[in-house]
């Protein structure tokens, strides 16, 4: 027999985490994708903070009257469900790692107000009832506010010393990139691809290169201004359909509903005699409710790409110097 202590322990992390995994699989339904989506606030910040609430409430008094307790034991359950639907592949890793601040910190929102429910002095049970279906009522008005298209830049530079014509030749072709020089910590770690090779098949207006990286991702670009040795801008078009289903989780696919990267550039700025300054800067775009939280890891990611290649191009220009 479990004792009193125990059964609370147990109903604290398994209820909430049930309510969880049943939302998931509700939000996930795909006959239903126009008003209740897993790519929405009502989501991601519901969700993680009704967990909380009821990790709290169906706490011992005790143990609820402690902060540490309100802020802190609802991450319990929400680790549990994101083990579990990794376990299942109901979604991704790359997915998880990327929302996990948003829901630690909902979570514990969640919990204070859990705190505040647990010691209110009336019968709360209704009211946390109506709570718990907050997230069905909230979604369908979302989705008919609809999400607001944002575009975003991401800038990144590198100083090289090495003559133009050199740091241009591994500019318009980057030629095979052997894993040893994969620089680019952060995509490694979210199991993203990484880049390959890029080679344009001519200089100037319409020259088209294909990205290559890992995994089947190309991505095809096509000059729309070049100027020799100083800029060279090209769109950039992934087709999702080209880009196999393992590649990326499927709420990041590029070119999706969601996310999608537009075009970039190249400029060589010359600093003094031995030293230029190669700028790249992309521009991409996202389809979300919640673009102010997934601009912020987008162009971490994008950065994360672009610092990985120019220290590709920076090392093969100035050892060819």
């Amino acid at each position: 027999m479990l004792s009193q202590k125990q059964t609370t322990y147990l109903k604290i992390i398994l209820i909430p985490t049930a309510y969880a995994m049943a939302l998931r699989l509700f939000f996930g339904v795909d006959t239903w994708k126009d008003l209740f989506s897993v790519m929405s606030i009502s989501f991601l910040f519901c969700l993680p903070t009704i967990v909380g609430v009821l990790t709290v409430y169906f706490s011992s008094e005790e143990d609820a009257r402690k902060l540490s307790h309100r802020l802190f034991a609802p991450w319990l359950p929400i680790m549990l469900f994101f083990v579990l639907t990794l376990v299942v592949a109901m979604e991704g890793w790359a997915c998880w790692l990327m929302v996990l601040p948003l829901f630690l910190i909902a979570a514990s929102i969640g919990g204070l107000i859990g705190g505040y429910y647990k010691f209110r002095k009336k019968d709360n049970n209704v009211s946390i009832s109506l709570l718990a279906l907050l997230p069905l009522f909230i979604s369908p008005i979302e989705h008919m506010i609809g999400a607001i298209p944002g575009t975003y830049d991401a800038y990144t530079y590198i100083d090289i010393h090495a003559p133009a014509d050199k740091i241009w030749q591994n500019v318009t072709r980057v030629k095979g990139i052997p894993a040893d020089q994969d620089k680019g910590w952060l995509n490694r770690m979210l199991g993203f691809p990484r880049p390959v090779s890029a080679e344009l098949n001519y200089e100037g207006v319409g020259a088209y290169r294909a990205a290559v990286f890992t995994n089947g991702l190309v991505f095809h670009e096509t000059v729309t201004e070049y100027i020799d040795q100083k800029k060279m801008s090209f769109s950039i078009k992934a087709n999702p359909h080209e880009i196999p289903s393992t590649t990326l989780d499927e709420h990041l696919v590029i070119g999706g509903e969601y996310f999608d990267v537009l075009n970039g550039t190249y400029e060589l700025e010359k600093l003094n005699e031995t030293t230029y300054r190669l700028h790249l800067t992309s521009f991409f775009r996202l389809n979300t409710t919640f673009n102010f939280y997934a601009s912020g890891w987008a162009r971490l990611i994008m950065k994360d790409i672009q610092n990985n290649i120019l220290q590709v191009e920076k090392s093969r220009a100035e050892m060819e110097k």
